[in-house]
């Protein structure tokens, strides 16, 4: 088996990682809280990005989760434009950064929780720009943005936090590789 053949996914990971994206969505459309505390989705993200890569062990793997839901978002009206992609693609590459540096990151606590929180802490670069279009005064774009990037890392670290159990659970019945 070459390189090139060995890179690619096959339709099982496809899969996988698709069932990932659609569950992301799932949550965002049918789970639409209204707690009133930001960040709260991003319990759902982390933790169905984070089991897309450990379903599915490759490089670019939770980055195409990302992608995909991001495209769905888009499509479904949940949001409006690149930047809406943006929110998703980023913790992915986040995610698909430290499996590089940890290939067995899906199956540590502390790793998914240390790269859920750096990967949740992408969202700040949104939350700035976001208030900064819309015209809000510096001080004030400083302040939210730094209490929903947060609660946003909050919510990140335990979805996180949940994965290893997961995949640990997926191995065994034999379902992941």
């Amino acid at each position: 088996m070459n390189k090139l053949t060995k890179a690619k996914f096959t339709l099982r990971e496809a899969l996988y990682l698709g069932f990932c994206a659609t569950f992301i969505i799932l949550a965002r459309v049918l789970l639409r809280l209204k707690l009133n505390v930001p960040g709260h989705a991003m319990f759902f993200v982390m933790f169905f990005i984070l089991l897309g890569r450990g379903c599915v062990p490759k490089m670019g793997a939770a980055s195409l989760v990302g992608l995909i839901a991001g495209v769905l978002s888009t499509l479904m009206g949940l949001g409006k434009g690149p930047l809406l992609i943006l929110k998703f693609i980023c913790p992915g590459l986040v995610v698909d950064l430290g499996a590089a540096f940890y290939p067995r990151l899906t199956s540590s606590y502390v790793g998914c929780i240390i790269v859920g929180g750096i990967a949740s802490f992408t969202r700040f670069a949104a939350f700035f720009l976001i208030e900064r279009f819309m015209g809000m005064e510096t001080g004030i774009i400083w302040q939210k943005a730094i209490l929903d990037s947060t609660l946003t890392v909050i919510f990140g670290c335990l979805g996180s936090a949940m994965v290893p159990a997961v995949v640990r659970r997926l191995k065994a019945n034999k379902l992941i590789s």
